[in-house]
């Protein structure tokens, strides 16, 4: 099933990239106001805000809900902005609609949910306005995907994809681990399907932001998505992940955008290259899948187990290690052989079962 989509046509600069910014939550009618303007005297087209914020435990503020809404429609007025917010249902849908909100995004949470997301769907049926789906919070391409296909399928055609991280068990420096291989993938699969990036629930800090938007940047993202709040520090949810317009403009002022439209024929001999060297590669792990199936014929002959652990790990260090002496990630040249390891299990099942 394709997705049939519209070009979305949003205002920006034609300088800077495409960018959706504004606090986390709209909080009092003043916070709101004062950030807009300040972020429309910098040259911003889109403004965002929270209106509904459930949090992750309750207790916490959780947005002020429809009240909050004029101040949006304020916004729009005196600064011409384009003005978003998130919905998650149709409730949502109905008031924001109702009151003249531009631009809709779905959050990560409700996107993980298929009965949410065909609620949602259900409800923006004959609507004509731009919407933006967030990466489900588990790293899943295809509920991601699944979620975009429910909207389409209500005919929403002006969709858009936002790129804001994946939650992990582990501690990392990042708040939403990136796992930019995933938005590379949807990229690849939906090639004129508009995607950006949320570099504040990304990195969860200040001081990744930069960064993470000029990574955004070089990997082909359309735009920007970046919470900016007129006094960060006291702000009401998310403080740390929010900096200021000034702050916001100066990061926008450094990021180098690549050009995509130059021609490629000067790299075409080193990607003829690769192309030889993955043939090569091929061929080699061909060879080394068949040493394999020779071992797994030799556990079925004596009765052994297919897993031999103290081996794996084996491998796993020295490959690490030699990877790192090489120039590689360690993580990485692990995930490549935990790879291999899985598909020469598989394969040493299939010859000890038949």
């Amino acid at each position: 099933m394709e997705l049939e989509l519209e070009k979305l046509n949003l205002p920006s600069d034609n300088v800077r990239p495409f960018v959706i910014a504004g606090p986390c939550s709209a909080e009092t009618e003043e916070q709101v106001m004062n950030t807009a303007k300040q972020l429309a005297a910098l040259g911003c087209h889109n403004f965002r805000a929270g209106v509904w914020k459930p949090r992750t435990k309750p207790g916490g503020f959780e947005g002020h809900g429809e009240k909050a809404l004029p101040w949006m429609q304020q916004v729009k007025k005196e600064t011409g902005m384009l003005v978003s917010t998130e919905v998650a249902t149709p409730e949502h849908v109905e008031l924001a609609l109702k009151y003249g909100i531009d631009i809709l995004w779905v959050g990560a949470r409700t996107t993980a949910n298929p009965f949410a997301m065909q609620a949602l769907a259900d409800a923006l049926k004959g609507v004509d306005v731009p919407v933006f789906v967030k990466n489900p919070v588990n790293p899943d391409l295809e509920l991601w995907i699944g979620a975009l296909l429910r909207l389409n399928g209500a005919g929403v055609k002006k969709l858009g994809a936002i790129h804001r991280g994946f939650s992990s068990y582990d501690k990392t420096i990042y708040r939403n681990t990136p796992m930019w291989q995933i938005p590379i993938e949807l990229r690849r699969r939906i090639p004129e399907l508009p995607i950006i990036c949320d570099p504040s629930h990304i990195g969860g800090r200040r001081d990744l932001i930069a960064p993470l938007c000029q990574q955004a940047m070089d990997l082909g993202a359309d735009g920007l998505i970046i919470e900016s709040h007129c006094d960060p520090d006291s702000a009401w949810s998310d403080a740390n992940q929010q900096v200021t317009p000034d702050v916001l403009d100066y990061i926008l002022s450094l990021l180098v955008i690549r050009d995509e439209t130059i021609t490629t024929e000067g790299i075409s001999q080193l990607r003829k290259q690769i192309d030889q060297i993955d043939n090569s590669i091929m061929d080699i792990l061909s060879k080394r899948m068949r040493v394999c199936r020779e071992i797994g014929q030799y556990k079925k002959e004596h009765n052994m187990t297919v897993l031999q652990a103290k081996r794996y790990n084996e491998i796993l260090d020295k490959r690490g290690a030699q990877g790192v002496l090489c120039g590689m990630d360690a993580d990485f040249v692990k995930t490549i052989y935990e790879a291999i390891h899985q598909e020469s299990v598989r394969q040493q099942i299939e010859i000890i079962n038949k």
